[in-house]
């Protein structure tokens, strides 16, 4: 079995990072995210919904559906990427999807995005507890999980930079052979100067 030798070998630049770094916070957006997208379609099995407004069908799809596959898609980005850029992309992605469940009601009428309808709910409590799981509190939380997230990635801690330089094993008999290659061919040719050398007329 060939040797192996340990050498340090720089990987990427100032864009690579470790997957953890924004790990958790991607697969709790992912999860919001497919609740808020989800929820207006299971939840009137459960009698946890909205009632059935003017254009109900377009309004859950840019009110409900479209944030939550984008925080989604945010949250996608962030668990999987090893790359500064592309983790940043995915938590702005989410902070928009979060702001857009937050205020996108209030827009939905000025640009005809249809109406959601009106929580079926008995009491109050009810009421408070629709609005917050499908539009404000989902928001909300997304907005905080995805500036949360940018915080993380943004920042190139001591961790990051070791990451960049782990070591890297490597075959110690190919390392030798390359390192004793260039010695061979450059005697080689000295070889064969001198040779020349030596063989040159006098004048």
């Amino acid at each position: 079995m060939n040797d192996i030798d340990s050498r340090e070998q720089i990987r990427g630049g100032r864009l690579r990072m470790r997957r953890s770094r924004g790990a958790a916070s991607g697969f709790l957006l992912i999860l919001l995210g497919i609740w808020g997208a989800a929820v207006p379609f299971v939840g009137p099995s459960f009698d946890f919904a909205f009632s059935p407004g003017r254009d109900w069908s377009m309004a859950r799809g840019w009110l409900e559906v479209l944030p939550g596959g984008v925080a989604a898609l945010g949250g996608l980005l962030l668990l999987l990427s090893r790359n500064r850029a592309t983790a940043t992309l995915g938590g702005w992605l989410s902070v928009i999807a979060g702001a857009w469940f937050v205020v996108g009601r209030a827009f939905a009428g000025p640009l005809a995005l249809g109406d959601v309808g009106t929580p079926v709910a008995a009491t109050d409590t009810q009421h408070l507890l629709l609005e917050l799981s499908y539009f404000y509190g989902l928001g909300a939380l997304i907005v905080f999980l995805g500036a949360f997230a940018l915080g993380r990635v943004s920042v190139r801690s001591v961790r990051d930079v070791e990451y960049a330089r782990r070591p890297v094993a490597v075959d110690r008999e190919t390392a030798v052979a390359a390192t004793d290659a260039e010695p061979a061919r450059s005697s080689g040719w000295r070889d064969r100067g001198g040779m020349f050398g030596r063989h040159r007329p006098a004048h």
